[in-house]
């Protein structure tokens, strides 16, 4: 039995790396205050050379979503819901729906496999008004099989405030399958769980008045002073008045005092549209599950050089069997380990240059040439970091 161990390609680089230049604009002048216009990176992406639109940046104090989950049942299944025996929840829910529709079976004994006890979620979007349809989620909770075919039974949905907001139901729609023999089974995608498009009722609106507003917060959904600040001269500078303040690197606030009488949603539908390049730290992601390595533009490199060398171990088994001689007495048979280990580091191909300002990618395009794996470009990621060179916030996922 051979056993290998070893590392990548050995190679060596020499990296002399620049940081990028900012040259700061003139002051301008928006409304009383004095007010700099900070430097602006131009984008790689041909998307962001234009900006990006202010709702795509920010969120809106007020306008969210609110999480809705109920229980209930599914019905209508060709035996692939839940053994009663194994979920006792399951019958009781069963029990209770029937007695509510007139039926007694109270001391009655069931063998149905045609019910599935389920958890209901939703989501209630903003300003959702009565009589709206929202889209469910329908999860099994017990030892079902599949919702394939199944209907929802009426299923109100309540928010945390232990209020009811929706009531579902409809035919489910699940999208995995499965199979099973007596010595195999085959599943795939998730046929326990599935959805319902449109499958609830709004029967209770969220009390917000936000026509009443006279203060809005905006919040970014990357906090970043140099965006922010961005964010309030777009908008000061559109309207030719100071009703954007900015408050810290994620919040700023709308002043409506000084714009009149105008409607907060027309207002909001106004500056919304409104075009912002938005800055970012430099940042490298990686996700060594499924060796994704994810780096931004503005990432730098200091000068440093980098060296590893390609090592292999084998460790080799052949054993040896000492049997005794024909008709010896109390004779045993022996096994004699035999071990034979080796170690071989090769030399590096020789140093490379790179002159001039370096990013990350030059880096990546480096080892990439080297056929370097994910799993050793990872290493050598967080090796540079450790040293300092690595000008950048390294994220390992």
């Amino acid at each position: 039995m051979i056993r290998t161990l070893s590392q990548a390609r050995p190679f060596l680089f020499a990296f002399a790396a620049g940081v990028a230049g900012f040259t700061a604009a003139a002051p301008t002048a928006l409304g009383d205050a004095p007010q700099f216009e900070p430097p602006v990176i131009e984008a790689s992406a041909a998307g962001l050379r234009n900006g990006v639109r202010i709702k795509d940046l920010v969120d809106i104090e007020g306008v969210r979503g609110n999480d809705l989950v109920g229980y209930g049942l599914v019905v209508g299944l060709d035996g692939s819901g839940d053994a009663l025996r194994n979920s006792p929840f399951t019958e009781e829910a069963l029990v209770n729906l029937l007695e509510r529709l007139g039926i007694n079976v109270s001391g009655e004994a069931f063998r149905t496999k045609n019910v599935a006890a389920v958890l209901v979620t939703a989501k209630l979007p903003p300003f959702s008004r009565t009589g709206s349809r929202i889209d469910i989620t329908v999860s099994t909770i017990g030892d079902a099989k599949s919702l394939r075919g199944g209907t929802l039974i009426m299923t109100p949905l309540s928010a945390p405030d232990g209020e009811i907001y929706a009531v579902a139901q409809g035919t489910v729609i699940a999208g995995g399958v499965g199979a099973e023999g007596d010595a195999a089974s085959v599943t795939v995608g998730s046929p326990t769980a599935g959805s319902i498009p449109g499958g609830a009722t709004v029967e209770r609106e969220v009390d917000f008045n936000f026509g009443g507003m006279r203060e809005i917060d905006l919040s970014l959904r990357e906090p970043d002073f140099t965006t922010a600040e961005r964010v309030e001269q777009a908008i000061n500078s559109s309207l030719g008045a100071r009703v954007a303040h900015l408050r810290d690197s994620g919040t700023g606030t709308l002043d409506l005092a000084n714009i009149g009488s105008i409607n907060p949603a027309r207002f909001v539908s106004r500056i919304e549209n409104l075009r912002v390049v938005p800055d970012r730290k430099a940042r490298v992601v990686v996700d060594q599950r499924s060796g994704t390595i994810v780096l931004g533009s503005d990432v730098r490199i200091s000068p440093i050089a980098v060296t590893q060398g390609n090592l292999t171990i084998r460790v080799a088994e052949t054993p040896v069997v000492s049997q005794p001689n024909p008709f010896t007495e109390d004779g045993e048979t022996v096994v004699v380990p035999r071990t034979d280990v080796d170690i071989e580091e090769e030399e590096g191909p020789g140093l490379a240059l790179i002159g001039g300002e370096v990013t990350l990618g030059d880096l990546v395009a480096g080892l990439n040439a080297l056929g370097v794996g994910p799993n050793d470009m990872t290493d050598i990621l967080k090796t540079i970091k450790a040293a300092g060179a690595l000008h950048a916030e390294f994220v390992v996922q």
